[in-house]
């Protein structure tokens, strides 16, 4: 399949993992990184039976949207960059195709397909994978068109629905789980490792929620923790004092996005007192063995996404709301692309009438602007026919009578 010709939307295909069959420890063998990312956009730009492609990686899922003969050739793909096996992916991936796979898209960029209903943090991502695939050649016409179709329907759901009404997401569940299983917590050591997006919600939900804490901020790059400490006037240790800083807290909050755990069970060997670890990260970057500790109370993504609240009942009642919003959008890129599918006839209809105005045969006078208006007259007028009617040849020759005798 060339990447020039038009397709069949048979032939566009989602497949991937998300929570509702996996855990954090196997979304973590399929998650992928900017770098990952990259080289497999790469080995893509060499098979020309795929195109359009992107990939949603979160802490909820790792999908590819693409082009394909068959949905069998983007797992490959997708497994080649990843630490799990093609054979696992395929046992638990779910695969949609055509406007199945389109209102999928619809349904996570709502909020709806979310471990936490409604969390808008996708909207953010989804944008982040669009410009990367971009930037690299695997966004064209009908792709971006879905896409910002996509966005624009998650808007309009965020501001005419409470879908994503209050305060629930991953960073704040966190915050919940705290406030609910420590006792006098603004007495209590926090450390937060970890500063980029998860972790500066983080660390702004602990601030709004947690004000009286002693928070302390680590990243591997000292000057973005040192930023975010200034403006929450918090403060930061160099990552080279992990093992230290782990002993002294009383709270550690892991939101880094490492490919292997940088939290062990031995960096607890001399522990003394109880501890709380909240791992954010995916893959998860706290070793699970930390959970064996008698004195350590170890909770990740999934475990946060059971918290139940009333906010979260609220959201439900307006899935009904998001749904209808929805579907207006998908009617939109549907009479959109049918009108794409016309583009090749009208298109050779134009050459065709241009053709006849400069053969002397017909007489015609018009000059070019008055011209270029009746043609464009015209194909608007077949265009809105086609639509109603698949009678393309009947048009054709209605248009160039129209064109001779109008």
């Amino acid at each position: 399949m060339s990447r020039s010709q038009h397709f069949d939307l048979s032939n566009f295909f989602v497949t991937g993992i998300n929570y509702k069959k996996t855990d954090t420890e196997i979304r973590g063998f399929f998650a992928i990184g900017p770098d990952q990312y990259a080289h497999m956009l790469d080995r893509a730009a060499s098979l020309p039976q795929v195109r359009d492609v992107f990939v949603l990686s979160t802490c909820n899922r790792t999908e590819i949207y693409g082009i394909a003969e068959n949905p069998q050739m983007l797992e490959r793909l997708l497994c080649s960059y990843t630490q799990g096996s093609e054979e696992l992916f395929h046992e638990l991936a779910y695969r949609k195709t055509g406007m199945d796979a389109i209102r999928h898209l619809f349904d996570v960029g709502a909020g709806l397909d979310s471990q936490i209903l409604g969390d808008y943090e996708i909207v953010g991502q989804i944008r982040q994978a669009m410009k990367f695939a971009k930037e690299r050649g695997f966004i064209h016409t009908f792709m971006e068109r879905t896409l910002n179709q996509v966005l624009n329907s998650s808007k309009e759901i965020k501001n005419n629905t409470g879908l994503s009404d209050g305060t629930v997401s991953v960073a704040f569940a966190a915050i919940q789980f705290i406030r609910a299983h420590v006792q006098s917590v603004e007495n209590k050591k926090i450390l937060l490792i970890g500063t980029g997006k998860i972790g500066t919600s983080t660390c702004r939900n602990l601030v709004d929620y947690l004000g009286g804490s002693k928070i302390t901020l680590m990243n591997r790059t000292p000057e973005r923790a040192g930023h975010l400490a200034s403006a929450f006037g918090l403060r930061t240790a160099p990552i080279e004092h992990l093992a230290a800083e782990v002993r002294q807290a009383d709270i550690i909050l892991v939101a880094t996005n490492a490919q292997e755990p940088i939290l062990l069970l031995n960096d607890f060997e001399d522990l003394s007192g109880k501890k709380l670890v909240i791992d954010l990260s995916i893959p998860c970057n706290v070793e699970k063995k930390v959970s064996q500790h008698p004195h350590i109370t170890l909770i990740d993504v999934d475990g946060l996404s059971k918290l139940k609240d009333e906010t979260l009942l609220r959201r439900a009642a307006e899935i009904p709301k998001a749904k209808s919003i929805i579907q207006y959008h998908l009617a939109e890129l549907a009479d959109w692309m049918e009108m794409r599918r016309h583009v090749p006839v009208l298109q050779e209809v134009k050459i065709k009438l241009q053709e006849i105005h400069g053969s002397s045969f017909f007489g015609l006078t018009e000059k070019l602007p008055a011209r270029d208006q009746k043609i464009q007259r015209i194909l608007n007028g077949m265009a809105s026919k086609m639509r109603r009617e698949n009678q393309r040849g009947c048009f054709y020759i209605e248009a160039i009578n129209e064109f001779i005798t109008g």
